[in-house]
């Protein structure tokens, strides 16, 4: 079968800073290559609308594949999957990738048949498959894939990282990706997936918080073949496991293998493992990207980044002294005021790191988007882009983005202006030696990217597709409503809940489902909803002082010191003792009478 994959145009912030080359793409190509079939790539980050067409008319592929990473791209991907079915009737249109995969339902539906199915999940292992089952009827009963008429089971996990390395032959005009000044630029990926659950992203509910490692070999191999002389490693944390990077660190150095590198990695990993970026910066490492998202401690806990402003300045102090080039980012609040806006940028100018500025963006896939409570200003895709406000903003629309603007234009001119030309001139040159255009152009392009203007306007032109509104949640969201790769129970938790349960000298058992319906049944239903066998949760005062409790039949107690698990709740109590007799009361709370 005749395929051509597809990646859609550049965002706003790669049309300045970086453009890095489809490696997720590049990996599902391998796959279906190896079953056998005749695999083009298309790069729309390079290439244009007029390319496609051309390759639709002249490869005539029968299937076409779109990878949609980006909510922004949503938009182009409709519209090109309808025009492509014009065209081409009988080709099988499908659509993959990180944000397609939490919106699939609503993507076929904006569809109108033009898009066959949506993949979610990992692409490399359920692509083939799908192209196999093409035209047999039983789409919707593989793993991950979703059609108009049903959903299959939920998407696996690659179980192999070594397996499927990218493709990087199919991707044409290879000398157009690049990131900051290191021009050309390939991607590497050494390990997959983040085990932290920050608020704000995505990473972890796509991969259910698995984190995978290529082994050393494989990455160092991959490395070898790569042509550019400078690489960015995608992971989204780098080295969380030390001994791992030291490992490919050796077969980098057995292999001399020798080329500049750019990665991200966190704060407190970078403070827990600093040799092994110690050791990476003698093979190459230059740049870095930290995390940092916040400056104050009520950001970084509104963000659950699990790390502390000490954390955050400790590991920038190592990453001086250790001699890379940080680039970080700080995540701008719809919410904030003029003040606020310069606060960040007085902060800005005295620290040597480079100062990202984006906006806070509730994304299909973040626990944001389902516990968000102010509504969202706009559901066009296009602007879910972390460059425009989506949320309401305390500003005036427009003068919230003057501020932002104003904002990353001083710390361009830091650091990518006419001001920086001194510093950066001898690489512009030498890029310009080279034949390669990327950076040079970047020095001197913010203004025609990053202008109030456009990204005011942005807000008022047609949209043609808007998103579903989300369904708040009250509370932490449920795994169903979260996780893509839903995580597997940890083996500690496997045998725990296997292991069969001795009853200690006094305690009676635990009560059934129908006594606990009995319960519900005597609360009319529950006051908060309660239906069926499910426990209510309570707190509240007992005969022995304050106890957690749970509303169970009275005569019930339990030795001292115990937990006791009943039905998915905990129960501690400072001595056996029955539990008084309760009486519920519509706000949540319970007295003895």
């Amino acid at each position: 079968m005749r395929v051509l994959l597809v990646h859609p145009s550049p965002l706003m912030y790669s049309e300045l800073y970086l453009r890095l080359e489809p490696l997720g793409v590049e990996r599902v190509a391998t796959a279906i290559r190896a079953a056998g079939h005749d695999v083009r790539l298309l790069d729309l980050q390079v290439f244009t609308h007029t390319d496609y067409r051309r390759e639709i008319d002249g490869f005539r592929p029968q299937a076409v594949g779109f990878s949609v990473n980006y909510l922004a791209n949503v938009p182009e991907v409709l519209d090109l999957a309808k025009e492509t079915k014009r065209r081409r009737p009988e080709c099988f249109v499908f659509v993959g990738g990180h944000s397609a995969s939490f919106i699939a339902p609503e993507f076929l539906e904006h569809a109108r048949g033009a898009i066959d199915c949506v993949v979610r999940g990992e692409g490399e292992v359920i692509a083939p498959r799908v192209l196999e089952a093409v035209g047999d009827g039983k789409l919707e009963t593989l793993p991950g894939v979703v059609t108009r008429h049903g959903a299959g089971p939920s998407p696996t996990l690659l179980d192999d990282l070594d397996r499927f390395p990218p493709a990087r032959d199919l991707a044409r005009r290879r000398r157009k990706y690049f990131i900051g000044v290191l021009d050309p630029c390939a991607s590497a990926e050494l390990t997959r997936g983040c085990p932290w659950d920050c608020s704000f992203c995505s990473a972890w509910t796509f991969y259910g918080r698995s984190y995978r490692q290529a082994s050393p070999e494989a990455a160092a191999e991959d490395l070898a073949r790569i042509a550019e002389p400078n690489v960015f490693l995608v992971d989204d944390v780098a080295f969380i496991h030390p001994e791992h990077g030291f490992a490919i660190g050796r077969e980098i150095e057995r292999r001399r293998i020798r080329k500049e590198y750019y990665l991200e990695t966190r704060c407190d990993v970078l403070i827990k493992n600093e040799e092994v970026f110690a050791y990476w910066k003698r093979l190459g490492l230059h740049y870095m990207f930290l995390g940092v998202e916040a400056l104050d401690e009520e950001g970084l806990t509104l963000l659950r980044k699990r790390a502390t402003p000490n954390e955050n300045w400790k590991a920038l102090e190592i990453a001086r002294r250790l001699g890379f080039t940080v680039a970080i980012n700080i995540i701008a609040d719809p919410g904030w005021d003029e003040r606020r806006f310069a606060v960040i940028r007085e902060w800005a100018l005295t620290v040597p790191e480079v100062v990202h500025v984006t906006v806070s963006t509730p994304y299909p896939g973040t626990e944001t988007w389902l516990t968000e409570s102010r509504t969202l200003a706009t559901r066009d895709y296009r602007l879910f882009d972390v460059q425009h406000a989506v949320l309401p903003t305390r500003l005036p629309l427009k003068r919230f983005y003057e501020e932002l603007v104003e904002t990353q234009s001083i710390i361009n001119r830091k650091h990518l202006g006419w001001g920086a030309v001194r510093k950066a001139g001898a690489l512009a040159v030498k890029s310009l030696l080279r034949g390669q255009t990327n950076y040079p152009r970047m020095l001197w392009k913010f203004g025609s990217v990053y202008n109030p203007e456009r990204q005011y306007a942005d807000h008022f032109r047609p949209v043609t597709y808007e998103m579903r509104p989300p369904r708040l949640r009250a509370g932490k969201p449920a795994k169903s409503d979260l996780y893509v790769h839903v995580p597997a129970p940890s083996p500690a938790r496997r045998a725990e809940r296997n292991r069969p349960r001795r009853r200690l000298h006094g305690e009676r058992r635990r009560p059934r489902g129908h006594e606990l319906q009995e319960v519900a049944r005597s609360l009319g239903g529950g006051a908060g909803g309660i239906k069926g066998p499910a426990p209510i949760g309570a707190r509240g005062p007992s005969a022995h002082g304050a106890a957690s409790v749970m509303l169970l039949r009275p005569e019930i107690t339990v030795a001292p010191g115990r937990r006791v698990n009943t039905a998915g709740a905990i129960l501690i109590f400072a001595e056996r003792l029955p539990l008084p007799r309760m009486t519920w009361s519509h706000s949540m709370s319970v007295s003895s009478t």
